[in-house]
């Protein structure tokens, strides 16, 4: 009987030991219509699917901003974010009252800033949103705060028609006809923008070139890029547009060995990642170290080597 109930108790121990031993990772994304979210989806799956003691879940999010504050507090261990709100979060800038304790593990895929206006609203330029009703994505989203910054350069930030939905809450408001436009931060395709043009007759909207580049000289992070023709339904045209690149980061304060192997596990998968969106396709290790901020020592040390 003794002997039954010590190898009892050593068995118990032995699980819970392992029990305590699994590393539970929290992924900061953004909305369900987001490419944030895919593609964060993607890699817990990744980790799930192949990392020995790791168990990982990717978040609903008001992206980055709310990101960067929640893993600064530990409260999630991983996150996505637009590298200028990062930048800002390290440095204590505006939107932020105090400096972040946030470290980069990656540079990731570009994210660009969408514009799609229904056909009824007759909205061919930037300009032409002021007297709309539009969304600029979640409050507290880096979405939100490029909008804002890019509708002032242009003259058309209008903030008693300005809404703050999500991606998938703004598409079906248009559809409702209760929104004439929608602004997204995201990689392209986006979920949220493939139904919108597939479901109505929405055209995308490019900025200015002119003013584009005048905005990127006060905001260096961002830069000028397109959305290819044919990319969403009935728009056959590239369409210039913002861009602020997606990074991935952790706390200062996270376990080296475990983002050693999250960033490890990451590129030796690149193949499986591009799976889940073309916006993962284009992420490489030659840019990967390529980040506003310092790399936490466990993604150097992978870089390194």
């Amino acid at each position: 009987m003794k002997k039954c109930i010590l190898a009892l108790a050593t068995t118990l121990a032995l699980a819970t030991s392992a029990a305590h031993a699994m590393d539970r990772v929290s992924i900061g994304t953004g909305g369900t219509g987001g490419v944030f979210y895919t593609v964060g989806a993607g890699l817990a799956d990744l980790i799930n699917m192949t990392a020995d003691g790791i168990a990982a879940n990717a978040e609903v999010t008001g992206a980055s901003i709310e990101n960067v504050r929640r893993v600064s507090m530990e409260q999630m261990t991983i996150g996505f974010s637009s590298a200028s709100t990062l930048y800002a979060g390290y440095s204590a800038e505006d939107p932020f009252e105090e400096k972040q304790n946030v470290m980069a593990i990656a540079a990731l895929y570009p994210a660009v800033l969408q514009v799609a206006a229904t056909a009824d609203s007759g909205a061919k330029t930037i300009a032409d949103l002021k007297d709309l009703r539009i969304s600029v994505g979640p409050p507290g989203s880096n979405s939100s705060v490029l909008a804002e910054r890019m509708l002032t350069a242009h003259d058309a930030f209008n903030i008693n028609n300005v809404q703050f939905l999500s991606y998938g809450e703004a598409t079906n408001s248009i559809r409702n006809g209760n929104l004439d436009a929608s602004i997204i931060l995201a990689g392209v395709p986006a979920s949220a923008f493939i139904e919108l043009t597939t479901t109505t007759e929405a055209n995308l909207i490019p900025v200015e070139k002119a003013k584009a580049e005048a905005l990127i000289k006060d905001y260096p992070f961002y830069a000028l890029g397109e959305v290819k023709g044919d990319v969403y339904g009935g728009n056959s045209e590239p369409i210039a547009a913002m861009v602020d690149p997606v990074i991935l980061f952790t706390s200062k304060d996270a376990d080296e060995e475990l983002i050693y192997r999250i960033t490890k596990l990451m590129f030796d998968n690149l193949s499986t990642l591009a799976e889940v969106h073309p916006a993962a396709a284009l992420i490489t290790r030659e840019n990967a170290p390529n980040t506003p901020i310092p790399l936490h020592p466990g993604a150097k040390r992978y870089f390194d080597e």
